[in-house]
């Protein structure tokens, strides 16, 4: 049976996209190859021209699949919670504490935002925000939070979760500044009470 065309294209772009993650992470953007990283996934450079522009636009998807798993992983881990607020939490906490994994740190925490810029506008950001944004709205309707707009506490809420990934990612003591950077989100996060749980 004779493969179509686009089942094909995404099989390339499945390979393309495990071999940059791999080269990435062990050789960083800079010092990947792409002759190498095409070699390993046995293709040509035309592949990954075709799919994706170039050596950029290959990070950008990349990056895009790291950074939907980790929110999915810290959604994960918000939902098991068992409360809004909790969840909240749990949530930001996860997702700073992601930033100790070696290849979230050089490929979404270094090399994207030196590459691609400021993470708050990549499209997988995009998804969390509006997370973010439905349990904001959620607690404030509880009375749990002021009443603030939904949309600027999640923006505010998740920039300090990104920040302090950001910076546990270009310490070096990492494992020191984890828990400095989720105590602080904690306290800020609880600004938002209406009184104390």
């Amino acid at each position: 049976m004779v493969k179509r065309r686009a089942e094909t294209m995404e099989e390339n772009r499945i390979k393309l996209i495990a071999a940059a993650r791999k080269a990435f992470a062990e050789k960083g953007y800079a010092g990947a190859s792409m002759d190498e990283l095409t070699a390993d996934a046995g293709l040509t450079r035309g592949a990954l021209y075709h799919n994706f522009g170039d050596k950029r636009g290959l990070l950008a998807a990349v990056v895009d699949q790291i950074d939907s798993e980790m929110a999915a992983r810290a959604q994960q881990i918000g939902a098991r919670a068992g409360d809004d607020w909790q969840g909240l939490l749990d949530e930001g906490a996860a997702y700073i504490e992601m930033a100790l994994d070696p290849e979230v740190q050089r490929i979404v925490l270094l090399d994207g935002p030196a590459v691609l810029g400021d993470p708050s506008q990549w499209p997988s950001q995009s998804g969390c925000l509006q997370a973010t944004k439905q349990i904001v709205a959620r607690l404030t309707a509880q009375g749990i939070l002021k009443p603030v707009d939904a949309e600027a506490a999640a923006r505010l809420l998740n920039g300090i979760a990104l920040n302090a990934a950001l910076w546990i990612a270009a310490s070096d003591h990492p494992q020191d500044v984890l828990p400095k950077a989720i105590e602080a989100f904690h306290a800020l996060a609880a600004g938002l009470l209406v009184k104390t749980i």
